[in-house]
C-alpha cells in the first residue's frame, strides 16, 4: 500500500495546479467536482487563489458584465449536455478569457469522439476554438487542460471517487452498455493518472466482470503503457466487484460512532459520502 503522505500530496499538487488559473475568474463546478472540492479546501482555497465567485455548473448561472474571466471545472467528457450548459453560460456572459479543467484527458476524448488514441491535442484544440467563437472574438483566450479532479481524499490513505458513484452495483448483463458509453474507459484513465502522479507500474488483479474491464482498460491505455516503462516503484492492485455482497458494504448497524452517524443523518445535499448536521440549536439565543 502506498503512503498516505505522497497520496495526499499528490492530490493537494493537482489542487494547486488548478487555483493558479482561478485569479480574477468566475469558477463553475459540476457536482463531483463540487464535492471534491469539498474534501480539499473547500471554496476557500479558490476564494484565496484569487476566485471572486464560485457557482453551479448550470445553464442558468452567468458572470457580470465586470466579470471577463471564467474557469470551468467539470468531470465529464467535453461534448453533449455539458458543452450546451458551457456554451450557454458563455453566450449569457461578458468572457474574454475562459478555462476548462477537465478530467477526462484528451486520450479518452479521442476514443469518444471514434478517433485512435495519440498524442495529438486536436479534441482539446477544436473546443477552444467553440468558445472563442461563444465569446465573440476569436481573438480572445480559451484553454482546455487536463486535471485528474477525480478524487475526494477523505482520510490519508483513503478516497472515493464521486464522479463515478453511480455505476454500483454491477452485473454481466451492464458490461455491453458499460463499454459502450466509455465510462469504464474513463475510470481507468483516473487511475492510470493516479500511478503516474505516484510514479508507479501496477500488476493489476480482478475479481468480478466488472473489475475484469477496469483492468483490461487499465492495461490497455497507451499511456499507461509507456508510464510503465519507466515508473520507479511497484504496486499490486486488487479491484473487487461487490455486487454479489451489496448488504454488507450498504448496511450499517449501531456498533460505532461513524455507524450511527450514518444512519441517523440525512446526506449532505449534492454529496455522495458526506452527512448533514443542523447546527440551529447550536445558534439559537436560548443556547
Amino acid at each position: 500500500m502506498m503512503p498516505g503522505k505522497p497520496l495526499q500530496g499528490w492530490f493537494t499538487s493537482i489542487w494547486d495546479r488548478v487555483c493558479a488559473k482561478v485569479n480574477k475568474a468566475v469558477v463553475f463546478l459540476d457536482g463531483p467536482s463540487a464535492e471534491i472540492l469539498h474534501w480539499s479546501g473547500g471554496a476557500a482555497r479558490l476564494f484565496k487563489a484569487g476566485a471572486v465567485n464560485v457557482k453551479e455548473f448550470s445553464s442558468f448561472e452567468s458572470a457580470k458584465e465586470d466579470q471577463p474571466k471564467a474557469v470551468f471545472v467539470l468531470s465529464s467528457v467535453l461534448k453533449g449536455q455539458a458543452m450546451t450548459i458551457i456554451r450557454d453560460i458563455i453566450t449569457a456572459s461578458q468572457f474574454q478569457y475562459c478555462v476548462v479543467v477537465c478530467t477526462v484527458n484528451h486520450y479518452t476524448h479521442q476514443t469518444v469522439h471514434g478517433a485512435q488514441e495519440s498524442d495529438s491535442r486536436e479534441v482539446f484544440d477544436q473546443f477552444e476554438e467553440k468558445m472563442c467563437e461563444w465569446m465573440g472574438n476569436m481573438n480572445y483566450t480559451a484553454e482546455v487542460l487536463y486535471e485528474p479532479v477525480s478524487f475526494a481524499p477523505i482520510c490519508p490513505g483513503l478516497f472515493t471517487t464521486p464522479a463515478y458513484s453511480s455505476m454500483f452495483p454491477l452485473t454481466p448483463s451492464d458490461m455491453d452498455s458499460i463499454r459502450q458509453m466509455r465510462i469504464a474507459r474513463m475510470l481507468a484513465s483516473n487511475i492510470s493518472s493516479l500511478f503516474e502522479g505516484l510514479n508507479v507500474r501496477e500488476d493489476c488483479y480482478a475479481v468480478g466482470p466488472f473489475s475484469r474491464v477496469i483492468a483490461s482498460e487499465l492495461a490497455n491505455l497507451n499511456s499507461a503503457k509507456n508510464r510503465r516503462k519507466t515508473a520507479a516503484n511497484k504496486a499490486s492492485i486488487l479491484f473487487v466487484d461487490r455486487s454479489l455482497d451489496m448488504v454488507g458494504p450498504c448496511g450499517h448497524q449501531t456498533d460505532s460512532l461513524a455507524d450511527k452517524v450514518i444512519t441517523l443523518l440525512p446526506r449532505l445535499q449534492g454529496h455522495t459520502v458526506d452527512v448533514s448536521i443542523n447546527m440551529t440549536s447550536l445558534l439559537s439565543k436560548g443556547a
